[in-house]
């Protein structure tokens, strides 16, 4: 379960920094000028939803949906392929998790468990830098590697510019980011691929109200602190 949730939580940072390409349309803006652009745009946001798809050959397909301040508040739900769900509440210093009954079984090695977890178990969020496969509620806007421009694309309605992206640190995979051609240059998708894997990560939701907040006193049980 480590091993999973590491690789899923570094593609999603990967995807972040690498998919920090930029918008804008003049023709005659290098591909590094617009992936500048977008990286400051994302950093300035005060929300945004993340969806990300990684699928690998050896561990099957890993979905996660983040809602994000890009601070210190956040909601997540993550799900496996091979069985499991993982969800999480991110508010300042306190994290709330509640796993379903095939995470339990599956990736914590509890067979005895037959029922459905209603509650959320609460925990500092300290604990978590140790491990543990949780989210943070940041993410990194950051351009790396040398980007180039591609074609024209369009994702869901809206017109994007292609950015291709490859770096040394990584010479089996490479990165294709589109953002948004016109208005804010908001990175809209990345998608990353190599022989092993493809990791989809897609932007909306910009700057929208974010009703993230603690769960229910009854909802909760404290562990830790």
């Amino acid at each position: 379960m480590a091993t999973v949730m590491t690789t899923a939580l570094c593609l999603l940072a990967s995807a972040a920094l690498a998919g920090c390409g930029g918008g804008g349309t003049g023709e005659d803006r290098s591909a590094g000028d617009i992936l500048d652009e977008a990286n400051a745009r994302m950093r300035k946001l005060d929300s945004v939803t993340v969806d990300i798809t990684n699928r690998t050959t050896s561990s099957g397909t890993v979905t996660s949906h983040l809602e994000t301040d890009l601070d210190g508040r956040c909601r997540s739900r993550t799900t496996w392929s091979k069985g499991g769900t993982l969800e999480q509440i991110r508010v300042d210093e306190t994290d709330y998790v509640r796993p379903d009954r095939a995470y339990l079984q599956k990736w914590k090695n509890k067979p005895g468990v037959t029922g459905e977890q209603q509650l959320w178990v609460k925990t500092p969020v300290k604990q978590a830098a140790a491990g543990g496969g949780l989210t943070s509620c940041e993410r990194p806007f950051d351009s790396f590697g040398t980007a180039k421009k591609g074609g024209s694309a369009r994702v869901g309605d809206t017109e994007a510019i292609e950015l291709i992206v490859t770096d040394k640190a990584d010479k089996a995979g490479t990165y294709t980011f589109y953002v948004a051609r016109e208005g804010e240059p908001y990175l809209l998708k990345t998608v990353y691929k190599s022989a092993a894997q493809q990791t989809t990560t897609s932007f909306s939701g910009f700057d929208e109200p974010l009703n993230v907040r603690a769960p229910k006193p009854d909802e909760v049980l404290s562990a830790g602190g």
